[in-house]
């Protein structure tokens, strides 16, 4: 299992020489991904995550990074493509990328963007046929309803081939994003159980795992699959984190909640849990 971060852009952390500070102490600290927020508007400061993400990938070497998750529905997806590409040659190839509807309206509406859960959901399913196709390098066309594309090529591909890793974000037990995730590389499950509300449990993680499974054999997909979920860990002993493992989880990631970047520093060089 690997452990990661996940991030905030925003207050504090709206500053790309803070985050790359971040970034060295994790990767010092022994963790294994460094993964930023995605955000745009909301009456708070707030950095773009990829010129962040930038900046994280000059001060690392070895950690994976992301940006969790991008709203591909109110992006342009061969603008995005070109963005990936960049910080995976940027990083030697570290990137996964993070799709996801987008979580926040504000981020949507006062753009002029379509906040409809059904259009997010076609928009993103396209924009993923789209970036993953520029990704190729070799002149690509699409026509979907809502992106059209005539034999465009990006140039150069990513490092990574056949391409970047896709992780897609889901919500247990909301069977039709994590059958959509299990088409690609991996999910990011979200913190709350979403019928329930309460968050996601150690059951919760394995039935996820167990039909993510079911999905990629249904499909046809082979390889391996990461199922990655936020979890805080009590201590280096915590018995929570064997579980985590047991039930299908392969990412741990922990959150900020410590209530200042100087606090949450602290939580970052202590280490992942087998060092805290």
């Amino acid at each position: 299992m690997r452990f990661g971060l996940d991030v905030p852009i925003s207050g504090e952390y709206a500053d790309p020489r803070l985050l790359a500070e971040l970034a060295y102490d994790a990767e010092q600290a022994g963790w294994n991904g460094f993964f930023l927020q995605d955000g745009l508007a909301g009456g708070v400061p707030m950095i773009d995550p990829w010129i962040g993400l930038a900046a994280v990938a000059l001060r690392t070497e070895r950690m994976r990074i992301g940006v969790f998750l991008t709203p591909l529905p109110r992006r342009r997806p061969w603008e995005v493509a070109r963005q990936a590409t960049t910080i995976d040659r940027l990083s030697g190839g570290r990137l996964i990328f993070g799709g996801a509807l987008g979580h926040s309206e504000v981020d949507f509406t006062p753009f002029g963007d379509v906040w409809d859960a059904r259009v997010r959901a076609e928009r993103l399913d396209e924009a993923l046929d789209v970036v993953t196709g520029l990704w190729g390098g070799e002149p690509y066309s699409y026509a979907g309803r809502h992106f059209r594309i005539d034999q465009a090529q990006l140039q150069p591909t990513p490092v990574q081939w056949p391409r970047i890793p896709v992780w897609l974000a889901a919500g247990w037990p909301r069977r039709r994003p994590l059958r959509r995730a299990a088409r690609w590389d991996g999910v990011y499950l979200m913190t709350n159980n979403q019928q329930t509300n309460e968050s996601l449990s150690i059951d919760d993680l394995a039935a996820a795992a167990r039909f993510a499974a079911q999905e990629r054999v249904a499909a046809g997909r082979e390889g391996p699959f990461d199922i990655a979920a936020n979890a805080m860990a009590r201590s280096s002993d915590d018995p929570q984190v064997a579980a985590f493992a047991e039930a299908g989880g392969s990412w741990w990631v922990e959150l900020d909640i410590y209530g200042s970047a100087d606090a949450y520093r602290r939580r970052i060089r202590q280490g992942p849990p087998a060092d805290i």
